[in-house]
């Protein structure tokens, strides 16, 4: 973001607080900016909107390429807006490792929500970050509740680890399904299945249908050998078609049950008070990451080392720590 762009502090707070979209765009932008001045100034919009954050359900969805998440969210989020929410969808797009470009298709995919004022759609590019997952996806959720989006709903690329970052930063986990791909029960890995506290069969319609309640029998039987949870909830499947709008509000009132019974047992405010903490380690794991790869004399010792480090004449362990330890005695 270019300094003469910079909004002042109090102005992107009341924007936020006021509900203005362009202000919220704009303070996401400055967010995920990486410059100092935008970082330094982000932190203090941050600081003061923090209060009015918190007010949602959060909700991830993730599911395999070709599940239907786009489609999903644009049906499902209609139907909750026709339920007197407001909606955010925070969509993490894939990004090349090369060119570090975004495809950012998610506000075409959903038109028929991106119109509606009373959601709001932020692709963001999900760069060189763990799992594909945006760096500022936490700090986004928070901007959106504060200017008054009750509903978060957050889409993963589906990919690698960022099933479990999302996990890490929602109320709730929802995992698309298909049916009809042959094994049910092989076409997804256990450690997604362990994360979920729901499934949802999409595309159950027309000749989709019969295997949509084959599979669903299949996955109930399956969330019943795992061991209980320790917050008492067994997962739950459903079936929907986003298409005909067909088991949405079945989806919604899976994801209503959840909260209030986490709300009586004390697992809601438990587990956000969890994430806040697992938020500070990672973000010093940030901080410390991006300090340290963008000092210049770090910069230039790299690149001394890597021909040797290609060549196999050196250890990159040893480098590693005569690195980290120069840093750390220099900087820190």
């Amino acid at each position: 973001m270019k300094t003469n762009t910079r909004l002042s502090e109090e102005t992107y707070v009341k924007g936020i607080l006021s509900g203005d979209r362009v202000v919220l765009s704009r303070a996401i932008t400055l967010v995920e900016s990486t410059l100092e001045e935008d970082q330094s100034l982000a932190e203090k919009v941050m600081e003061k909107i923090l209060p009015h954050s918190g007010r949602s359900i959060r909700v991830g969805i993730t599911g395999v390429p070709g599940v239907g998440k786009s489609t999903f969210i644009e049906s499902f989020g209609k139907k909750l807006l026709d339920k007197g929410h407001k909606v955010a969808v925070l969509a993490i797009d894939p990004s090349s490792q090369k060119s570090h470009g975004s495809i950012l298709g998610d506000k075409t995919r959903m038109e028929g929500l991106a119109s509606d004022k009373r959601a709001y759609i932020r692709p963001s590019p999900a760069g060189g970050t763990l799992g594909g997952v945006s760096a500022r996806t936490r700090e986004a959720m928070l901007l959106c509740e504060a200017s008054g989006f009750d509903v978060i709903l957050i889409e993963t690329v589906g990919v690698g680890q960022s099933e479990i970052a999302v996990k890490g930063m929602v109320d709730f986990f929802l995992l698309l399904m298909l049916s009809g791909a042959g094994d049910e029960l092989q076409g997804i890995k256990k450690g997604i299945i362990e994360m979920c506290d729901a499934m949802v069969i999409n595309k159950a319609d027309g000749d989709n249908m019969e295997s949509a309640k084959r599979a669903k029998r299949e996955y109930a039987n399956a969330f019943h050998l795992f061991p209980t949870r320790e917050n008492g909830w067994y997962p739950k499947v459903e079936v929907c078609s986003s298409t005909e709008l067909t088991g949405l509000d079945e989806v919604w009132e899976m994801i209503q049950d959840y909260k209030e019974k986490m709300t009586v047992n004390g697992f809601f405010a438990k587990n956000r008070s969890d994430q806040n903490e697992n938020w500070l380690h990672d973000h010093i794991v940030y901080l410390l990451k991006t300090g340290f790869y963008n000092n210049p004399e770090i910069k230039r010792k790299i690149a001394e080392y890597v021909p040797e480090i290609k060549a196999g004449t050196t250890s990159p362990i040893a480098i590693a720590r005569s690195l980290v330890q120069f840093y750390g005695d220099k900087f820190i």
